[in-house]
């Protein structure tokens, strides 16, 4: 198998920039986290550090205090004299991790029908037209950027740290297969138009409606999901210490 990190399976556009050491270490974390979500880097897939300290511009203290991070989020697996892994999700993970997420948005809708500003919700349109713009153009990883920022700030709006603070946390975990469920057309143009949707209920504060949509948008995305994601054969790593 080919590693994503070859000049073929990158991006048409160069990878990434050579990143400035004064902001390194949030920098290398945010800059794996892209890797993963986007494919580059596969679940499952043994992570080379040479390859990354080379492809990053930077050495392995760096890399390995990030890779540690990463470990915590539960996106990569570091198994003890045998280097770190991407993370692949069984299955029944998937399908617990897309239910429990379909209901704190649904909440999080509700609350921020509630509790959201004029100034908020222009925040949120003004993503949602520039996300169109994204899928005009076939530009899946701006999409999605865009798509992602829109469910966090709603996530916000709704004023709940202790409802935020989890829902980052697991949402962290499944970026990468919500990502991947939008690569069928016509899957994608289903999510703009639950988007459009959701635009509607939180422009006119209708919770109960905004809490529909968010629970069925999320469940629509895990059944595209179980259609491309495997049961993996493999034993679970025991984390370092």
């Amino acid at each position: 198998m080919q590693n994503p990190l070859d000049d073929e399976n990158r991006h048409s556009d160069p990878l990434l920039p050579k990143l400035e050491r004064k902001r390194l270490h949030d920098v290398v974390v945010e800059h794996l986290r892209r890797f993963i979500v986007e494919g580059v880097l596969s679940p499952g897939m043994k992570l080379n550090e040479r390859e990354l300290c080379e492809t990053l511009g930077i050495s392995r203290t760096p890399l390995r205090e990030a890779l540690k991070v990463l470990a915590a989020e539960g996106l990569i697996d570091i198994w003890p004299n045998r280097g770190a892994s991407v993370s692949r999700m069984s299955e029944t993970e998937v399908w617990e991790m897309f239910e429990l997420l379909s209901g704190l948005e649904a909440f999080a809708g509700e609350l921020a029908c509630e509790r959201i500003t004029p100034a908020e919700f222009a925040e949120i349109k003004a993503l949602h037209y520039s996300m169109l713009a994204c899928r005009v153009q076939k530009d899946l990883p701006g999409y999605y950027a865009r798509n992602q920022e829109i469910h966090n700030l709603i996530v916000a709006a709704a004023r709940n740290a202790a409802l935020s603070q989890t829902y980052l946390a697991l949402n962290r975990r499944i970026q990468a297969l919500r990502f991947r469920s939008n690569f069928q057309s016509e899957k994608w143009d289903r999510a703009v138009d639950e988007h459009e949707g959701m635009i509607s209920a939180l422009e006119a504060r209708d919770g109960k409606k905004l809490a529909g949509i968010l629970r069925h948008h999320l469940l629509e995305k895990r059944e595209a999901v179980m259609q491309i994601h495997a049961e993996p054969v493999q034993d679970k790593p025991v984390q370092n210490a």
